[in-house]
């Protein structure tokens, strides 16, 4: 009833309040694509959306996207140590592995681990042309794992005239980054070509507060290509490769963790093929992708001086093909349906054996395997370029636990006189079990069905002085149900289920072409609602409940650019699972400023440099794990 109340009201008042005309701001004329699958204009969207352009991450010359979606509000980042290490994110509150990943909009999820949850610890910023995110259930458009959101991941595109690009930085730890990419054009044919390598000796991933000394370092290693074709009378098609090395260092887990011998070895592959066409005059849009996607993962720790009692062998191995066939029909003026078809394949194998003090443990399951079918639907309408309001609905089914049903609504008005919009989202998302759940023979239950979301938000934007400062102002409300817990004997079942609420706030200035202001804070209060969990009604772990981001840009003179970043997270609660019984612990609130400039020395060569944690504060994002201390960084790129 509260919601129906809501829909009221937000349908009403803005019919009575109506006085509209044609003229947008242009700093609302954006277009972003991951909201509807389409491309659309910002102002028309009622989603909560952030992009991070390849403007902001030259900017701030983070090394790790990890570092660029800790300032997008509503999102919460946590690493087990520094770079290289296991990176998990937490959208509006939710677990890890409610967020959907997509790399050219290719599904990242990891198949083969328990939760399906994406590890960014790969993920470096040398080939993103931008990062859209949109938070709130999104299964709708997208299927599984996003029942609070999704992030998209935009590799770069191809520049007109024949080009390369070279990059090296250096800093502390040993820290080295090296770059090469190159683009081009041979009539019909477009190219582009990305090759990395990175590595440190690193920080003790066990934090050396508690006097762990040794380093923990990595080496990550890839390359990106694409090709485009286009083809007379038909579109284009653009065939992508991607593969990512990474081998790093890890210890474990509690306050004497360091392990000398603790390494994790991954290696991940992406293929896509997009083909887009155009019919009957752009009334029928036809986009084809087909991906696959291939991980391999291993972690050993052998028998050491330290801990003669330990050891692990942990070996898995997935792959994902999906076929999706997106109709965009303009049979319309002012109204835009897309139909959309998507079939894929899960496959993993996992292999797990490990002896500690409290004896063996072993667990396996051979290559398993599971299939769905989706069908989507959505419709988008503009009325009078004022009121738009999309609207969808999916069906999936599941070869294991059958069919579910998703939908959203999302309309949003603008006032073009005042420069506002009020927006409205409500819909519901879900997450598959992932095969360790259904497959495992100590842990798994093919009798799985599920994880469900319901969500809603309401919020306001409003732009000031031409377009100089904009506000975004969004409550958000989010409830999980039927998620995977263990019963008795550690079978996983649906039982468990919580709640996240909050508000989004950002705020963006540009006093003028040399000067710039983002600030943005999210409060998220979460709670446990399982009654039969230990944790009940509290907040749920390493989520804060106050976070804030100061990003500040200014260009003193032509050609030299500074960058400043100032981030506060709130106090948060993690548990020490080293103890039994497992202890809850608070840990303190922080905060960072971290500082960045480039210097455009010639048309040809450019310099960087960039100062992290400039106040040496000390810090834990994991209970226990470490965090880089003051840290500098100097680069160099060479344009041909």
């Amino acid at each position: 009833m509260k919601i129906f109340k809501l829909s009221v009201i937000f349908f009403l008042v803005p019919i009575i309040l109506s006085a509209q005309t044609d003229t947008l701001e242009t700093t609302l004329k954006d277009v972003v694509i991951i909201a509807t699958k389409t491309e659309t204009p910002y102002y028309a969207i009622a989603s909560s959306i952030s992009v991070i352009s390849s403007e902001e991450i030259k900017q701030k010359q983070y090394f790790s996207v990890v570092d660029l979606l800790k300032e997008i509000p509503g999102v919460a980042i946590t690493q087990q140590g520094s770079y290289g290490k296991l990176s998990n994110i937490f959208m509006r509150g939710t677990n890890s592995n409610h967020t959907l990943v997509l790399i050219d909009g290719v599904e990242m999820n990891d198949a083969s681990s328990p939760n399906n949850a994406y590890d960014f610890s790969s993920m470096t910023t040398s080939d993103i042309e931008r990062i859209e995110i949109v938070r709130g259930p999104q299964s709708t458009l997208y299927g599984s794992e996003a029942m609070a959101g999704v992030v998209n991941i935009v590799l770069k595109e191809t520049l007109s005239e024949q080009n390369y690009n070279i990059s090296t930085t250096g800093g502390t730890n040993n820290f080295y980054n090296l770059n090469f990419n190159t683009s081009g054009m041979f009539g019909p044919i477009d190219y582009f070509i990305s090759a990395m390598k990175s590595g440190s000796d690193g920080i003790s991933t066990s934090s050396a507060e508690y006097g762990n000394k040794e380093r923990d370092g990595f080496i990550n290693q890839g390359i990106t290509s694409r090709i485009g074709f286009e083809i007379p009378s038909i579109g284009k098609l653009k065939l992508t490769y991607k593969y990512v090395n990474l081998n790093s260092e890890l210890d474990q887990d509690g306050i004497n963790g360091d392990d000398i011998n603790f390494k994790f070895k991954t290696e991940e592959q992406m293929f896509n093929s997009n083909l887009y066409a155009n019919s009957f005059d752009g009334k029928w849009e036809k986009i084809v992708n087909i991906s696959y996607v291939k991980k391999y993962t291993h972690t050993t720790d052998e028998i050491d001086v330290i801990h003669p009692f330990n050891y692990m062998n942990s070996y898995s191995n997935f792959s994902r093909f999906k076929f999706d066939w997106q109709n965009n029909f303009r049979i319309f003026n002012n109204n835009l349906i897309t139909l959309g078809f998507e079939t894929e394949t899960e496959k993993a194998y996992l292999d797990f054996s490990s002896e500690t003090d409290w004896g063996k443990f072993e667990s396996n399951f051979p290559k398993s395997s599971s299939k769905n079918f989706g069908v989507y639907l959505q419709d988008q309408i503009n009325l009078f370029n004022s009121i738009f309001a999309s609207i969808g609905f999916r069906f999936d089914k599941h070869e294991k636990y059958g069919g579910i049903t998703t939908f959203r609504i999302a309309p949003a008005y603008f006032f073009s006189e005042t420069n506002s919009k009020l927006k409205f989202t409500y819909g519901t998302g879900f997450k598959s079990p992932s095969l360790f759940y259904l497959f495992d023979p100590m842990f798994g239950n093919p009798e799985l069905k599920p994880e469900k979301s319901t969500g809603w938000d309401i919020g306001i934007e409003q732009v000031f002085l031409n377009g100089k400062i904009q506000i975004d102002l969004t409550y958000f409300d989010l409830k999980l149900d039927n998620m995977f817990g263990y019963d008795a004997s550690f079978k996983t079942i649906n039982i468990a289920k919580a709640s996240s609420k909050g508000i989004e706030m950002s705020t963006k200035y540009k006093a003028d072409n040399n000067l710039s202001l983002k600030l943005n804070y999210t409060f998220n209060e979460t709670k446990d609602e399982y009654e039969g969990s230990s944790d009940f009604a509290k907040q749920l772990i390493r989520r804060p409940k106050h976070n804030a981001n100061i990003i500040v840009n200014y260009l003193p003179f032509e050609h030299f650019n500074l960058n400043a970043q100032l981030r506060l997270v709130g106090e948060r609660d993690d548990k020490d699972f080293s103890v039994f019984p497992v202890k809850r612990i608070t840990l303190p609130s922080y905060l960072l400023f971290n500082f960045s400039s480039a210097y455009k020395l010639t048309n040809e060569i450019s310099l960087s440099g960039r100062i992290e944690n400039l106040f040496n504060k000390y810090y834990e994002e994991v209970l226990y794990f470490g965090t880089l201390g003051r840290s500098f960084y100097f680069g160099v790129e060479l344009k041909l």
